[in-house]
């Protein structure tokens, strides 16, 4: 008994991050172009975690990626940059949340 109160404990806590997350990147203007699970304009985010999964740079290559923009790496629609406009600490956890997928 103890263990399922636990156990949805910590998937309520989860989902609450991961709610968390998706506000930030509405709030950030990433849902225009990206969603979780599925290619808008840009890849879905499933996707972009699949591609760097176990990759030792992919969290630092995505950060320059958010920052900076970029073109090519998904197809033609470009990337724009996203710093200064959102705050490193903001791209950082978008990154992080991406990757977590």
């Amino acid at each position: 008994m103890k263990k399922t109160i636990f156990a949805a404990g910590v998937m309520m806590l989860a989902s609450g991050g991961a709610m968390a997350d998706l506000a930030l990147a509405k709030k950030s203007g990433c849902l225009a172009c990206h969603s979780v699970d599925k290619k808008i304009v840009g890849p879905a985010w499933k996707d972009v975690a699949e591609k760097y999964k176990g990759a030792a740079d992919a969290k630092a290559n995505l950060i320059g990626k958010v920052k900076s923009g970029g073109k090519g790496a998904w197809g033609a629609a470009p990337m724009p940059p996203y710093s200064p406009r959102v705050s490193d600490e903001n791209i950082e956890k978008l990154v992080d949340f991406v990757l977590s997928l």
